[in-house]
């Protein structure tokens, strides 16, 4: 498993959950990436700079999204996007725990947040975790995406479909 910087204690009494690449280990098997992405509400963005900075960590950017880059001084990088979604506070509210104890983005919102960044990296990591959720998962997604983005309900079977396909769980 790769290592992050624990950032627990430093954002104690802040709601934050892991997101992109290093959230998806939480779903399926880990995948390399280079940097820790966290999602915070937009509101809190000035008071979690002031905490990052107070541990020693760099903001070196503003992203091209709403958030911004940090980095420490080994070299761990950060992105800390600002959140404002209409599902925000639910997924916040229920994060699932990865193996290192990290709060993550629960499946439905990180499938919800993977859509509308439509990426392909993102589109494909998608497809496979949803190859390896439950059907009492599957339904949570559904549901979600039925909600929040319901133009994407078809879009979301064809990614179950082709995520179990990967997984040889269909013909």
């Amino acid at each position: 498993m790769q290592q992050f910087p624990d950032l627990r204690a430093i954002l104690k009494g802040i709601d934050w959950v892991v997101v992109g690449a290093a959230a998806t280990r939480a779903y399926m098997p880990e995948r390399m990436t280079q940097d820790l992405d966290i999602l915070i509400r937009a509101i809190e963005a000035d008071l979690v700079t002031d905490r990052l900075s107070a541990a020693g960590f760099i903001k070196t950017a503003e992203l091209g999204i709403p958030g911004a880059a940090f980095i420490t001084s080994d070299q761990a990088e950060i992105d800390v996007l600002y959140g404002e979604q209409a599902w925000l506070e639910e997924g916040l509210a229920q994060p699932k725990r990865d193996a290192a104890g990290f709060p993550v983005l629960s499946l439905p919102y990180l499938v919800l947040m993977k859509l509308a960044a439509g990426r392909v990296r993102d589109i494909a990591d998608v497809a496979t975790m949803l190859g390896w959720a439950d059907d009492v998962t599957l339904d949570e997604v559904r549901e979600a995406v039925s909600r929040f983005n319901p133009a994407d309900r078809d879009d979301l079977e064809s990614l179950i479909y082709l995520g179990r396909r990967e997984r040889g769980l269909t013909d």
